[in-house]
């Protein structure tokens, strides 16, 4: 492949984090699984590690979907299962990813809690949970939670989005 870059999320759920960035142009991968930082943050928190091509879709692309399809601004009790992240695997992409979110937060009512985070560890999920949506989009978990994420995606990332994930 030529110039693929990656990067990790997390926020909430794998299933749904899964599925939005599967659902982009340029995205040529998504493992879904537990990602690790380091420090307080060495424990595993559902994420997924994403590679893309920055020709089609940019880094910052990415990370304004990730705000905007996750509690992105909510400090609930399962952030510790559910950790807002951008877990960066290149240096280059921690400057980014920061001047990315501090331009966005004009968008947003609440502050962002979303952190920056080194990229550490990652542990795949299961066979069965892989590609979960792509399985299961009729399950009822799909429906109230995955839809209206690849929604906002098809009415506000029309260029960006693939179109046939709905």
């Amino acid at each position: 492949m030529k110039n693929m870059a990656k990067t990790g999320f997390g926020g909430g759920c794998h299933w749904c984090t899964e599925a939005v960035f599967q659902s982009l142009k340029g995205v040529v991968e998504v493992e879904q699984g537990y990602i690790a930082s380091d420090g307080e943050y060495s424990a595993f928190s559902e994420g997924i590690i994403v590679t893309y091509d920055p020709e089609i879709i940019p880094l910052e692309t990415l990370i304004e979907i990730h705000l905007l399809t996750h509690k992105s601004t909510s400090s609930h009790s399962f952030r510790e299962k559910y950790r807002s992240a951008v877990y960066f695997l290149n240096p280059k992409d921690a400057e980014k990813s920061e001047e990315a979110i501090s331009k966005l937060q004009k968008d947003f009512k609440k502050k962002i809690i979303t952190q920056i985070l080194p990229y550490k560890n990652f542990k795949a999920s299961r066979d069965s949970l892989q590609d979960y949506y792509l399985k299961n989009p009729e399950k009822p978990f799909c429906k109230k939670y995955i839809h209206p994420k690849l929604q906002l995606l098809q009415r506000e990332f029309s260029n960006d989005f693939t179109g046939n994930k709905l």
